[in-house]
């Protein structure tokens, strides 16, 4: 039985035209006619692309439609042809389709997801770290004849004490407090503790000399 790829061909030598010749008239990749002439029909996109090359290179030898379609169709089984060639080459496959749109609907849930995440991190980061605390006076070592006034910054929800005496903290985190002293060296002990148990600690030490 003829082959509809073996009849291309010999009309194709008969009229002493190259595969190069017919792929530059016809305006269809050289290896996609020398696969058509060879009945490698899964080395073509697809099945429709099958169809139209063979066509347009018959049509370009002269040969009758209704006899190249005879024969194309005679051999051409696009499911056994088929069934070897990549996703991307083969016949309409919905799943892609299906992954492309559960892929879209996964990515609003990821989002939420990351942002209540932070949003759950930035209220219980306390939980995780302890308080900020910044003391600004009195300086590490500081020489004074007089009480001790200790200002500073932290979480405005911690509890605070300087030396165990609990301090009022206002809103902004700011707090200020006047530490009596007794002449000689003494530490000043600030101290910031959480609701989750999480402390920071800052001591201060300072010398204070009899007044003249």
């Amino acid at each position: 039985m003829i082959r509809i790829g073996q009849r291309l061909k010999e009309e194709r030598l008969k009229k002493g035209l190259s595969l190069e010749d017919a792929a530059q008239a016809t305006k269809i990749r050289l290896s996609f006619l020398a696969a058509i002439e060879r009945g490698e029909y899964n080395k073509l996109p697809s099945s429709s692309y099958a169809l139209g090359f063979v066509q347009n290179y018959a049509q370009y030898l002269g040969l009758p439609k209704k006899e190249t379609l005879a024969l194309f169709r005679r051999e051409f089984d696009e499911e056994q042809i088929y069934k070897v060639l990549p996703s991307s080459f083969a016949k309409d496959d919905p799943l892609p389709k299906r992954s492309f749109k559960i892929s879209q609907a996964i990515i609003p849930v990821i989002l939420v997801l990351v942002l209540l995440g932070g949003f759950l991190f930035y209220q219980y980061r306390a939980a995780f770290f302890n308080p900020p605390l910044t003391v600004y006076t009195p300086q590490d070592g500081k020489v004074t004849s007089s009480d001790v006034t200790v200002t500073g910054k932290t979480d405005p929800n911690v509890t605070l004490t300087i030396n165990n005496a609990p301090v009022a903290v206002q809103d902004d985190g700011s707090f200020s407090k006047i530490v009596a002293t007794f002449p000689g060296k003494s530490k000043i002990i600030i101290r910031a503790l959480n609701k989750f148990g999480k402390e920071s600690l800052v001591t201060r030490g300072v010398e204070v000399t009899s007044s003249p």
